[in-house]
């Protein structure tokens, strides 16, 4: 059997390796790989211990520095757009978008990583529904979390890995895997796997609660925000307004806190954050915990700058305008090292954020204004727009104007957080211009539908897959 395929049976099976079982692995849920089916399934306890396991894999170290969980797909995105400049470091050829090629460490981890975080859902679902202990009610709702991980993590490789949504629907997309497998699948297409997210996390939405274990798990309003963001892509509007209504509790006062911009980010308890990756102090993530290990010029790597333009949208009293000069020697603007950011700080048990609540308030506005409901719209970029400056005006555009407006906030306000800049362009079919002081300008700019927001299909799949031949990266 092929190499690749062989690692990919072996990561599947790593979860039912045999261990003793003990009343004290079952006392409280504990982050494991190693468990057998009879203990997983064998009780809610079992699956919860389980889902902790997979959860952990989002924050640990997956293969290397810039490939360690999530947060390093995100920003990989991040340094990719116009806002943020990357010094020639770990995440440098991403800020150069020259880091897409079938045997680079980029495209290999994304493909892997996703791939490993899909059959760890599998392998719940799965599990979960062949259950004779698992009562007919845990088993609808731990399902559910399993169609809600997949989903998410389809999400994240169709976007990667294929042109957006509204570009092409029958463009080759990533392998479909509805099960554990040791044997490759042909490639897909970008509206087969659309259809699987969308129906994952309907049945994650309708099947889970408001409980969960803590911030760094799925509920009913993390399936809800992972699904207004899938519909952003889609242009499904009232889709994407209604959940993120659902996600965020439709009170926008009640859930942002200004005073707590400035605080690090690196608080899962804060309550602007609706879902993140909590460290613990035996847990911790060295020095891969990006953003804040590249941005927080205190930390390791002294990396992450930000462009004079971008600084230049702040006004002097917006909460979110915390910038700062590297140093007072460099005197001229055009250095890329002139400002640098303190949005994050650095410390080896910071929690890692995924979604928080303003993403979802400015979702539901841009719904709004494409619905043609300005006056909602409106009301809604005021009280993000406030709550960031006390001297904020309402704005009065309408239209195109009026998108704009809230596209420019959601950079603002989601910066280095998610690859924002990056996935706007995307899925609107947009280029990215580098302006302003960057280190690599034109030549890392974008145009509109640009090969160069996804990745190409890694070789090491393309060997170890029958069903998937070199011309596949023909048209990448």
């Amino acid at each position: 059997m092929k190499t690749l395929i062989s690692k990919f049976f072996i990561a599947i099976t790593a979860l039912f390796i045999l261990v003793g079982c003990s009343d004290e692995f079952l006392d409280e849920p504990k982050p494991t790989n190693t468990v057998s089916a009879d203990i997983a399934f064998g009780s809610r306890e079992g699956t919860e211990a389980l889902i902790s396991g997979i959860m952990r894999r989002f924050r640990g170290q997956y293969t290397s520095t810039d490939a360690a969980g999530l947060n390093s797909m995100f920003f990989a995105r991040s340094v990719k757009g116009n806002d943020l400049i990357e010094t020639d470091n770990w995440f440098g050829f991403d800020y150069a978008n020259d880091n897409r090629e079938p045997t680079y460490r980029r495209t290999t981890f994304t493909w892997n990583y996703c791939f490993y975080m899909i059959n760890q859902a599998n392998t719940l679902i799965n599990g979960v529904n062949a259950s004779t202990a698992l009562s007919e009610g845990d088993k609808k709702e731990l399902a559910a979390y399993g169609h809600a991980l997949r989903g998410f993590f389809y999400h994240q490789l169709v976007m990667e890995f294929a042109p957006t949504y509204s570009a092409d629907i029958n463009f080759p997309a990533p392998p479909i895997y509805t099960e554990t497998s040791s044997t490759g699948n042909p490639m897909s297409t970008v509206g087969e796997v659309y259809k699987l997210i969308v129906d994952d996390l309907t049945i994650a939405v309708d099947a889970l609660t408001e409980d969960r274990l803590g911030k760094s798990y799925i509920n009913k309003n993390v399936a809800n925000g992972i699904l207004a963001q899938v519909y952003q892509v889609m242009g499904n509007w009232e889709g994407a307004k209604n959940a993120a209504i659902a996600c965020y509790g439709g009170d926008p006062e009640a859930v942002l806190d200004a005073e707590s911009y400035r605080s690090g980010f690196d608080d899962i308890d804060n309550v602007e954050w609706i879902w993140g990756s909590a460290q613990t102090p035996d847990q911790s993530n060295y020095y891969w915990n990006a953003p804040a290990v590249f941005i927080d010029h205190k930390g390791p790597y002294d990396a992450t700058y930000v462009n004079r333009d971008f600084v230049a949208l702040f006004s002097a009293t917006d909460v979110r305008a915390y910038f700062a000069r590297k140093s007072a020697s460099i005197t001229d603007m055009n250095d890329h090292r002139y400002w640098i950011t303190n949005k994050f700080t650095f410390s080896f048990e910071g929690d890692n954020v995924i979604i928080r609540s303003p993403e979802m308030i400015l979702i539901e506005a841009e719904a709004k204004a494409r619905l043609n409901d300005f006056t909602g719209a409106h009301d809604l970029l005021y009280t993000l727009q406030l709550d960031r400056d006390e001297n904020a005006v309402k704005s009065t555009n309408t239209g195109a104007a009026l998108i704009e407006e809230i596209l420019v906030e959601r950079r603002k306000e989601l910066y280095a957080e998610n690859g924002v800049e990056w996935f706007d362009a995307k899925r609107l079919r947009r280029g990215i211009t580098r302006t302003g002081n960057h280190r690599i300008g034109a030549a890392g700019s974008l145009t509109a539908d640009d090969k160069k927001f996804f990745l190409k299909i890694p070789q090491a799949e393309i060997d170890a897959n029958p069903f998937i031949e070199d011309a596949v990266n023909a048209n990448r």
